[in-house]
């Protein structure tokens, strides 16, 4: 049963250890995940800023009259 006890406890601390470990690894995904969000917003308001630059640039491009 002294046995029993002992295992079943250091399981216990085991697990709890892994929860500590888990949480802690979240919390880094969670903040990789707003900077990649951050990041992907940024670069998509570059397109589209890009594509309006692009789009005034074609205007201003005579046509061909061949």
């Amino acid at each position: 049963m002294q046995a029993e006890m002992k295992s079943l406890e250091e399981k216990v601390a085991q697990i709890a250890r892994m929860c500590q470990q888990l949480r802690g690894e979240n919390i880094q995904l969670r903040q990789q995940l707003a900077a990649a969000q951050n990041q992907s917003k940024l670069l998509g308001d570059r397109i589209v800023g890009a594509q309006t630059r692009l789009e005034v640039l074609m205007e201003q491009i005579p046509e061909s009259t061949e």
